[in-house]
């Protein structure tokens, strides 16, 4: 009976160990929990809070900047091309005004050839100022372009005699001579076969002068330098 009672003691007396060692270890688990919980002060969430919404702020406004300078960057591109595009555009002008371009369109051809005479000699030789007759004539109705030969005519080109020959841009020319010119049609044929005309003059002359009409003339570019060595633009 003695042995019973001591048995049931040393019982309860283990049960209240384990129970005080688990009160021990749940003390231990609260405090811990509890100081973790309390690793970062109310204070410095509020300040990093407000922190996160200045650099959210500082990333909108950066971004806004960003679009307008991208905005503006653009507009730069387009004023550049079309600028681009326009001195392209007045160069090409320049260069077709200077006889610097290959032309085509409508106009006339128009080829003086010396008629042979007794024994192969002509009785006339066409010279260069039945040659600058033609050519004047025909910028008289209004030919936009002009070429001897396949030699442009430019503000610069010479039409001289040079011995049995006629030199055009330094390029000495034998008959037949083959003039184009690009215009009006109508316009430039009656400037030369009109009554008393040039082409009236040259064929009396015992030149034979054959005008005829076309589509589509090509004139080939001034295929020369031009070199002013004396000329400046003028200062107003």
């Amino acid at each position: 009976m003695s042995k019973s009672k001591s048995m049931t003691r040393s019982i309860y007396f283990s049960i209240t160990l384990v129970a005080a060692v688990l009160g021990l270890l749940m003390v231990f688990q609260f405090r811990t929990t509890s100081s973790i919980d309390r690793g970062i002060p109310y204070d410095r969430v509020q300040e990093l809070a407000m922190e996160k919404k200045q650099v959210e702020r500082d990333i909108a406004q950066l971004q806004e900047e960003a679009a307008d300078l991208s905005a503006k960057l653009n507009e730069a591109g387009k004023g550049y091309n079309e600028a681009a595009g326009a001195l392209e555009s007045e160069l090409a002008k320049v260069r077709l005004y200077a006889g610097l371009t290959p032309v085509q369109g409508p106009g006339v051809e128009v080829v003086l050839e010396n008629l042979p005479g007794p024994a192969g000699t002509g009785l006339y030789t066409i010279r260069d100022d039945d040659l600058l007759k033609v050519l004047n004539d025909l910028r008289g109705a209004g030919a936009e372009a002009l070429a001897v030969n396949d030699q442009r005519i430019i503000a610069t080109s010479e039409v001289r005699m040079a011995g049995n020959h006629i030199n055009v841009n330094l390029t000495k020319l034998s008959p037949p001579y083959r003039i184009k010119a690009i215009g009006n049609q109508a316009a430039l044929k009656s400037s030369l076969e009109i009554k008393g005309g040039i082409a009236e003059y040259l064929s009396d002359l015992g030149i034979k002068v054959t005008v005829q009409t076309n589509e589509n003339i090509f004139i080939p570019a001034y295929s020369g330098t031009v070199d002013y060595e004396f000329a400046r633009p003028a200062v107003k």
